[in-house]
């Protein structure tokens, strides 16, 4: 595959460190449903989970291209960011919502690997991607707010110091908008006993350290509320952009790595005399995800471009996200089939990667809802939900 790749001074170190993590080190934890601490600690002390941290707090101050670059890298040598990704694009309601003080705190101590911030609880099981409806609660009592709800498919809780919560401080008949009376609130869980903060693992079908959390009473410093009270679901959105454009890059990794091997594959691969690859009923297919790889990738290389010049590129950074998430997994589909049996074969690493880039349909924002935004706010078609 011959094309130019943005920052390949970064990518050749992130290309460098995954060597030393291969697929045994990720079917091992695949089968246990473990967490990849080592590879996490690799990243952190290499400077890359602290990209997006201002120098002036330890970080290292690149751009959102960078960011991508380093994630699509690591999918690119099949690895998962998965397991910390949510540092990078949490960073941002911190970094633009959050106090001096706040900074000051805590930003140098995640760039230098002292604190972790993966964790970043928005959904419920009530409301799901109903975001204005959530019910978790936030009374201020004193100097403290107490916290009472429950959360839902929260990744990397059990792997975190810090989680950035969005909860109701107004209640939802004592706001003109739905989406008014939201707040945010960084907690830290070292602070939290067992009794008012109860995490809960669940298994899924790939290994991606998700849980469930229960909040009985949790009391949360006044002094951590990020920006305004009531002004939560704005500071949300703010990040939703830099959000699917990382993880479009991801996806992006996904896709290369999964039309790598079977261009490989195919070219090894001898059946009746003669390369698979050479006949275009398997060739075909290879080329047909490899273009819309391609597609997603110009699309994300645009979102990426108005990003970075300072502009709110809502509709690129959904299609980015979305076309990345369907290339990927058009990728995935053809690698198997290109495989045959041994795409099941788990020392191949493809079917373990087929379960971790299935996600992407459906995290960190579905398709359908992507759909139903492009429809209203870019179609001017009436509001579906």
């Amino acid at each position: 595959m011959k094309y130019e790749q943005s920052h390949p001074e970064i990518r050749d170190a992130v290309a460098k460190l995954c060597a030393d993590f291969p697929g045994e080190y990720w079917r091992k934890l695949d089968r246990a449903q473990a967490y990849p601490t080592e590879f996490v600690t690799a990243l952190t002390d290499a400077g890359f989970l602290s990209a997006l941290i201002p120098e002036e707090f330890g970080g290292s101050g690149l751009t959102l291209s960078a960011a991508a670059a380093i994630l699509e890298e690591i999918h690119l040598k099949g690895c998962n960011a998965a397991a910390c990704h949510a540092q990078m694009y949490t960073m941002g309601t911190l970094l633009r919502h959050g106090s001096n003080v706040q900074k000051q705190t805590y930003l140098p101590e995640i760039a230098k690997g002292a604190l972790r911030l993966q964790a970043f609880a928005v959904t419920e099981p009530s409301s799901g991607t109903d975001t204005s409806a959530l019910r978790t609660t936030a009374v201020l009592d004193g100097d403290d707010y107490v916290v009472n709800g429950q959360k839902i498919w929260i990744s990397r809780t059990q792997h975190s110091d810090l989680m950035i919560l969005l909860c109701r401080t107004t209640p939802l008949d004592q706001v003109a908008k739905k989406t008014q009376g939201l707040s945010v609130l960084l907690v830290d869980m070292r602070e939290a006993d067992e009794k008012s903060l109860t995490i809960r693992p669940i298994r899924t079908m790939m290994n991606h350290a998700t849980t469930e959390v229960f909040f009985d009473n949790l009391r949360v410093p006044a002094k951590n509320l990020i920006g305004q009270e009531g002004k939560g679901f704005r500071y949300i959105l703010s990040g939703m952009n830099a959000e699917r454009i990382l993880i479009a890059s991801e996806c992006i990794g996904d896709a290369k790595w999964f039309i790598k091997r079977a261009c490989d594959y195919g070219r090894d691969r001898k059946v009746f005399g003669r390369p698979i690859a050479q006949n275009q009923g398997v060739q075909f297919p290879i080329a047909q995800a490899y273009a819309k790889m391609r597609s997603a990738e110009l699309m994300l290389h645009e979102a990426i471009r108005l990003y970075e010049a300072g502009e709110n590129p809502g509709e690129e950074a959904n299609l980015a996200k979305m076309l990345a998430a369907d290339a990927s997994w058009a990728a995935a589909e053809m690698c198997v089939q290109t495989h045959g049996g041994f795409g099941f074969a788990e020392e191949y690493d493809i079917e373990r990667k087929f379960r971790e880039t299935r996600l992407y349909q459906v995290a960190p924002i579905s398709t359908n809802l992507i759909l139903s935004y492009l429809a209203e706010h870019v179609l001017d078609l009436p509001r579906s939900y």
